[in-house]
């Protein structure tokens, strides 16, 4: 995408850039920093950056005027920018022009995850966004340790949606993931399935192996279900396959909550996806 030349600081030094400029967010010696901003962009305004966004440019990343940067508000697409002045918490922003660039997995992933402790769950949201999911269900189930209700449970599926979108900034993703309520594993269970999904949960003692299985049908959806600490619960894997999930495993070595999404997800991705 070919932008309007004009006077924009790379990596602290400002310098005149003749047209056409083009940008490129993974270019290591641009080093441009990505932002999602959910306001109306489109090529030739000037906007503020929304609170969080400005206090991260000018308090931590200590951008400057002049500094290139990209917006991208989720719908597709991210839009080139140059920062127009800068204020104690307020930045203002020209919006210079727009690309096609869209980094989606092919595969349409949900991964149903039950509730990990400490910063387990942190890590994995911000991983399977980097490995392209595309929705992720935080469910309680019967081994849970973590119990989350009421307000204290949206708080942390807001902080979880705040992680998703701090994902898309740092892997380039233009599209933001979705994270449902939280609900016990048990109702979710009790939801039908869209027509054509694949449903899959890790099972050491399965006979199947994930490599094994036919490749999905073109436009399957892939809902992956992973236990907490201690796996699911053996009335749990019951519902489960009475929903439709099917057991599969990885190898021989029993994995850790938070390793047997991520090791799936990377698995699906490689046999099916874009790896």
């Amino acid at each position: 995408m070919a932008v309007m030349a004009g006077s924009v600081r790379i990596g602290g030094s400002a310098a005149r850039l003749p047209a056409p400029l083009v940008f490129n967010p993974y270019n290591e010696r641009m080093g441009i920093p990505r932002f999602f901003c959910p306001l109306p962009l489109s090529t030739g305004v000037r906007i503020d950056l929304p609170g969080d966004a400005a206090r991260h440019a000018c308090r931590v990343l200590r951008l400057l005027e002049g500094d290139a940067l990209m917006l991208f508000d989720g719908s597709g697409g991210e839009y080139a920018c140059c920062i127009a002045s800068v204020g104690r918490d307020r930045v203002l922003v020209d919006v210079l022009g727009w690309q096609d660039a869209e980094r989606e997995s092919p595969l349409k992933i949900s991964l149903v995850q039950a509730l990990q402790t400490g910063e387990k769950m942190d890590f994995t949201v911000q991983k399977a966004v980097e490995l392209g999911v595309t929705r992720i269900v935080p469910v309680s189930s019967r081994r849970s340790v973590l119990r989350l209700q009421g307000e204290r449970a949206g708080r942390r599926v807001s902080h979880w949606q705040g992680i998703v979108r701090s994902a898309c900034e740092q892997c380039g993703r233009n599209r933001i993931p979705e994270v449902g309520a939280l609900e016990s594993l048990e109702r979710w269970l009790q939801q039908s399935p869209t027509d054509n999904t694949l449903r899959l949960m890790l099972d050491p003692r399965s006979d199947a192996l994930l490599r094994d299985l036919p490749r999905p049908l073109p436009g399957a959806c892939i809902e992956l279900l992973i236990g907490a600490e201690g796996g699911l619960a053996p009335e749990e894997e019951k519902q489960a396959e009475a929903a439709g999930f099917r057991a599969v495993r990885l190898g021989p070595r029993v994995l850790r909550t938070e390793t047997a999404g991520l090791a799936a997800l990377s698995v699906i991705q490689s046999l099916w996806g874009d790896f």
